[in-house]
């Protein structure tokens, strides 16, 4: 079938012919592209026609972008020129075509790109493809037909043995083994708290777990409330992991520098804590302190790590709260199952884009630093080295945990920034911080559109819509980064750098389970992105929660007790990451708060899905100040001389807790403690049902 008389009135058309030669008994083709023509180009220049090239990237098969020669001053330009590549067809082959408006004294105008997925061709046959060209007004958002639904068809993934990146969805050996002997804790708590006059086998076990919220000083305070209630009603063995982030990894970090922290009475940890938090930060300012800050980042520098203003935040942590200690010393304390594990999590943003249209989850163990979406993960300790191809090339001291810290806190860094500037009369201007702060990253804009199709292409059930993109306007551009701008990102190198997508990436359940960005259907952006450093932040700026790791299918969780710590409203956290989880197809139970409650909340509610087998059952502990206004222990009440050790303000705008403070006073800090510690002794009964339907749960599970 020809195409050379179908026209449509006032349309740009741009037409190619694409030939798959295939090579006998070889994953390898060569492929040929010619660059026809372009009609109705429109102008770029105000007085003139546009000098259009058209150039083309197929970065599986050469890092190197061709282009055609230019045609001047031509409304309709001619090429004929022919590119050949050399292509693999086991990985995802995206052609990338840009049709330019060559400038003598300006930078080239791009007038359209399109995205080619090579998939749609059929080996030995050529084919001729037309595309419209017609821009659409756009706000930077892609909009096609991609789907973005979860396939049911799992690939298995698996590392060849000598790489150092471990490639698959499953857990680490090493957290096997730790679930393996946490069991024996579990199973024996259990037994105790839910009078089991049998042991419990290790398949009827219950995974429990907690996950946090941010919220600074204030979460790093009430968490260690929340665990002396659980530890009080013995329940601290019955815990496999802990999430967190923000503030809470603060605590957490503190905890597990004591080998056998939960087999202990945590009083004598909340007395230090109490310690930390209570005196004057100033004195982390002070000369002595910045010159050794100082010259802790120049010898980070020397190594070869990145250093940011995230780098100082994360040192000014580690002289509030602890010593300088590792994530991988932390294997000591989970080795042999005595405590959860804990995980640590946070997002990798791209420059350009808000954390609501793209963002990647990685969560950190003592044992693992993974991305979720991809399914790669490297040993703890070597976070922040150098990799290639899944091989270490360039091995850099282990990063303290301490710049990890400052990585998942992020969010408070500006706070910091402003203070430090306050006590140190030091001034940068702006655009100078953003630089030493931001790093500079590579442009990419995502106003997309599908572009029309002609037939004779084949029907690949991986393949990816051909798209249309149009650079965005400069005002929108400057919009954007108004809008988008991040003073908070902590840059490392990726340990994925140098992959390449497979050609049915969109097939594998593990990627499909986080596929929830505008350019996930798009592999060489991806790509490009895997060729950037992560640039990595506090994920309270997507959503203030630690849970994706705990909904890995791997780890089986069956009750997650959701301790929230933020300030505002308690409930948005959850709210948005029930609606965020549904929409990534993970088994959840709905979550239904009346508006009565919402007004007035209480100290527990239980969310289960007894139609989903999978669903965790969630128990929700708002940071609220119910009856513990009358009661200092449960069903104790409170003399008339005792009501004003009830008096915790905790949500209002006048409270002592906001996030921004980082120094509490005894009396408050004691109080807080007091009540998280209450709200979860007073809610023993709901803990206790939400852990006993989970064994009934798992005994009738077919294994």
């Amino acid at each position: 079938m020809c195409y050379s008389d179908y026209r449509l009135p006032y349309s740009s058309q741009c037409c190619l012919f694409l030939i798959v030669v295939q090579r006998p008994v070889s994953p390898f083709n060569l492929l040929t592209v010619k660059i026809l023509r372009v009609r109705n180009v429109r102008k770029a220049d105000l007085l003139t026609l546009s000098d259009c090239y058209v150039t083309l990237w197929l970065p599986t098969a050469s890092t190197e972008k061709v282009r055609t020669r230019t045609i001047r001053n031509s409304k309709n330009p001619v090429w004929n020129e022919a590119f050949c590549y050399k292509i693999d067809r086991r990985v995802k082959n995206v052609l990338e075509l840009k049709v330019c408006d060559e400038d003598t004294i300006t930078r080239d105008d791009e007038l359209c790109t399109v995205l080619f997925d090579i998939d749609k061709l059929t080996v030995g046959r050529t084919v001729r493809v037309k595309f419209q060209l017609n821009p659409l007004v756009s706000n930077g958002i892609s909009e096609n037909k991609s789907k973005f639904s979860k396939l049911k068809h799992p690939v298995v993934c698996s590392s060849s043995g000598d790489l150092d990146v471990r490639l698959g969805f499953s857990l680490c050996m090493e957290e096997q083994d730790f679930l393996r002997k946490r069991k024996k804790y579990v199973a024996a708590a259990l037994k105790k708290i839910l009078n089991l006059e049998e042991d419990l086998k290790e398949h009827e076990v219950p995974v429990v777990a907690i996950t946090t919220t941010g919220g600074g000083t204030r979460s790093l305070t009430a968490m260690y409330g929340s665990l002396l209630g659980l530890q009080k009603l013995n329940l601290l063995d019955c815990i496999s992991y802990i999430g967190g982030l923000s503030g809470t990894t603060w605590t957490m970090a503190n905890l597990y520098e004591d080998a056998n922290w939960s087999q202990k009475y945590l009083e004598e940890a909340i007395k230090e804590a109490r310690k930390q938090v209570t005196k004057n930060k100033i004195c982390c300012f002070s000369l002595d302190c910045l010159k050794y800050y100082y010259n802790d980042l120049m010898e980070r520098t020397k190594e070869g790590h990145n250093t940011s203003f995230i780098d100082l935040w994360g040192l000014v942590i580690e002289s509030m709260l602890h010593d300088k200690v590792l994530l991988s010393d932390q294997r000591q304390a989970v080795d042999n199952g005595q405590n959860p594990l804990p995980i640590y999590v946070a997002i990798n943003l791209k420059s350009n884009y808000s954390a609501q249209a793209f963002r990647e989850w990685l969560e950190f163990t003592p044992y693992e630093v993974s991305l979720l979406k991809y399914g790669a993960s490297i040993p703890a300790e070597h976070f922040g080295s150098e990799f290639f191809m899944g091989r270490l090339v360039k091995r850099l001291p282990e990063t303290r945990i301490c710049y990890m810290q400052g990585m998942w806190s992020s969010i408070f860094s500006i706070d910091l920034h402003l203070f430090y500037l306050q006590v140190t009369t030091v001034f940068i201007s702006y655009s100078v911080f953003k630089n030493i702060v931001s790093g500079k990253c590579p442009k990419l804009r995502t106003a997309s559109f599908l572009a029309e199709e002609e037939p004779f292409l084949s029907m690949n059930p991986y393949e990816i819509d051909t798209c249309l993109l149009t650079p965005s306007s400069t005002l929108s551009s400057a919009l954007r980064d108004v809008l988008t701008g991040r003073p908070t990102i902590a840059q490392y190198p990726n340990f994925i750098r140098g992959f390449q997508m497979h050609s049915k990436y969109l097939e594998s359940d593990g990627f499909s389970t986080w596929k929830d960005t505008v350019i996930d259907s798009f592999p060489n952006k991806l790509m490009e992105t895997a060729d950037d450093e992560l640039s990595l932040v506090d994920t309270g700026f997507f959503i203030n929660t630690s849970y994706p790791p705990l909904l890995r299918s791997k780890r089986e969780v069956d009750v997650i007790l959701h301790l929230n710590y933020s300030g505002g409203s308690q409930t948005l956290p959850l709210d948005q990451i029930a609606k965020y989880i549904s929409g990534q197809g993970i088994p959840f139970p709905k979550i239904e708060i009346s508006e009565e409650d919402r007004e007035n909340l209480k100290e527990c509610y239980v969310f289960e899905d007894s139609d989903s087998p999978h669903a965790p059952t969630v128990l929700f502990f708002p940071l609220v100040n119910d009856t513990f206004k009358n009661y200092k222990a449960p069903g104790v009440e409170r003399s008339p001389e005792e009501m004003s050790e009830g008096k915790v303000d905790v949500s209002t705008i006048l409270s002592p807790f906001t996030t921004r403070e980082v120094c509490f006073s005894e009396e408050n800090f004691d109080k807080l403690v007091k009540l998280t510690d209450y709200n979860v002794l007073n809610n023993e009964k709901l803990i206790i049902r939400a852990l006993r339907m989970a064994v009934a749960r798992r005994k009738q599970r077919n294994y």
